[in-house]
């Protein structure tokens, strides 16, 4: 009985599974927030912490809509704060995310570098992320670490 055409139909298998779970995901969900400041904020977010500069729709000082991209997937959007949207947006300062990296450490030392204000130092978690947070000038709170979520079920 010959099984190499079986051995190879599963190793196909098992490479078609890992490849799927590699594929970087688009991001479907985009996390909004306002800012009192939102210039101000999108500064902070491009030039201290690294996120990317997308897409920045202003009138004057406001902004209407921002997108920032994480240089390793997924991003934010947001805009200045209106009060008069409060059944849409939290209140400026509410806002917390988790923001996947493997450059964790050299993040790390980056902001605190910077005097970013530091809510969690840096450690390794029992479920084998190491992370931290921190809060940006508008009071949200940022996860980083290196977790990037269970692979999806195979389908």
């Amino acid at each position: 009985m010959n099984t190499a055409p079986d051995q190879q139909q599963t190793q196909q298998n098992q490479q078609n599974r890992q490849n799927q779970q590699r594929q970087s995901r688009e991001p479907a969900v985009w996390p909004t927030l306002q800012a009192h400041d939102a210039v101000a904020l999108i500064d902070f977010l491009v030039g201290t912490v690294g996120f990317l500069r997308t897409a920045v729709h202003q009138d004057g000082d406001r902004v209407a809509h921002a997108q920032l991209d994480w240089p390793e997937g997924g991003g934010i959007m947001l805009g200045s704060y209106d009060p008069e949207t409060k059944t849409w947006c939290l209140e400026p300062g509410t806002f917390g995310a988790y923001v996947v990296t493997g450059h964790v450490d050299a993040l790390y030392e980056r902001l605190t570098a910077a005097g970013v204000r530091v809510l969690r130092p840096i450690e390794d978690q029992p479920y084998g992320s190491r992370e931290f947070a921190i809060a940006d000038p508008e009071g949200n709170k940022w996860s980083f670490g290196t977790y990037r979520g269970e692979p999806r079920p195979a389908e």
